[in-house]
Formats: structure tokens, sequence, C-alpha cells
């Protein structure tokens, strides 16, 4: 049931050209394009969690589609040997599509993103790291900017140079 106030948007707003590609392909660009499309995604998801309603988030949504078929026509037109033997490795070397039987594949696809593309693939743990979005799309109305009064302060840590010398040994090391 939908109150008298609650507009859909039309089918014509939410048509766009869609990714045509299967689950292995998708993975094998999962990493690059992550990392080619981290802005538009992070908008969206942003946008999603202030406005509360995704409706005011469509723009956006086809902003994200339009980098993802913009990363797989770079990747078809540079890397496409490269990234169809990745994606079949992934195909046809296990039931749930793991990477683990194809890592030769993967660094040549890695390297030809990284000679024509010049795009690396994020280290592991990238997309785990917290991250500050610098966004021109204005604030929700009542939108409250959270506080934390209990947050620690930065303990200032001097240069390597300015450190006196370690009492046991090295400082590299950290015994249990």
């Amino acid at each position: 049931m939908r109150t008298k106030g609650f507009n859909l948007p039309t089918e014509e707003e939410l048509t766009v050209e869609e990714i045509n590609l299967s689950t292995p392909s998708l993975r094998a660009g999962a990493f690059h394009l992550g990392k080619y499309c981290e802005t538009p995604s992070q908008e969206y998801m942003l946008c999603r969690h202030e406005e509360k309603d995704i409706r005011k988030c469509v723009d956006i949504g086809k902003d994200v589609t339009a980098c993802g078929l913009e990363f797989f026509r770079k990747v078809k037109k540079e890397c496409l040997d490269e990234f169809t033997q990745f994606a079949n490795c992934i195909d046809q070397s296990s039931v749930d599509f793991q990477f683990e039987k194809c890592r030769n594949t993967q660094a040549a696809f890695d390297k030809c993103m990284l000679e024509k593309l010049d795009m690396h693939k994020p280290q592991h743990g990238y997309y785990c790291r917290a991250k500050v979005l610098k966004t021109d799309r204005p604030k929700p109305p009542g939108y409250i900017s959270p506080e934390f009064p209990d947050a620690p302060k930065l303990i200032p840590i001097p240069p390597a140079e300015e450190l006196p010398e370690a009492k046991h040994g090295s400082r590299i090391f950290v015994w249990p």
C-alpha cells in the first residue's frame, strides 16, 4: 500500500544501459572496477545513507552504472585477451568462482591493466579502510554532523632520527 503523496520513478527514469556480463567476468574485473568507480559508488552509498530514500539517488546510481560501462569498454579495448583468459579460468576452475587456481592469469591481467591503462590493483584490505568522501552534494535538510567528544587525542610521534636509541635492540621486531 502507498500513500497518496508517494511517487515512484517512471520506467523511463529508471531505464539505463546495463552491464551485460557474467558472474566470472564481473569477478575478474571487480578489484579494478571498484577502484575505477570508487568515487561514484561512494557518492551513491552516501546519498542512500543520508537521504533515507533511494528515489532521490536514482541519478547518482545511473552514474555508477555508466562508470562501470566505461571501465569495461576500456578493458575490452586494451586488455581483452588477458581479461577473457582470467574470467574463463575463474569460471572453469571452481564451482564457487574462487581465484586461487587462477593466479597466473590474474597476474597477466593485472600487468596489462598497469601497462596499458595505468591502473594498479588495490592492496589487500583497501576496501576495508575508512575513507572520507569530499563531495559537492548538499547535505540533506536537518542533517546533523556527528560529534565524538570522547575521541582519543592524537599523540605526536617525533621523526625517527629524533627518537632515542632503543634500550634492548631494534625497534623493528615486537616480541610476544
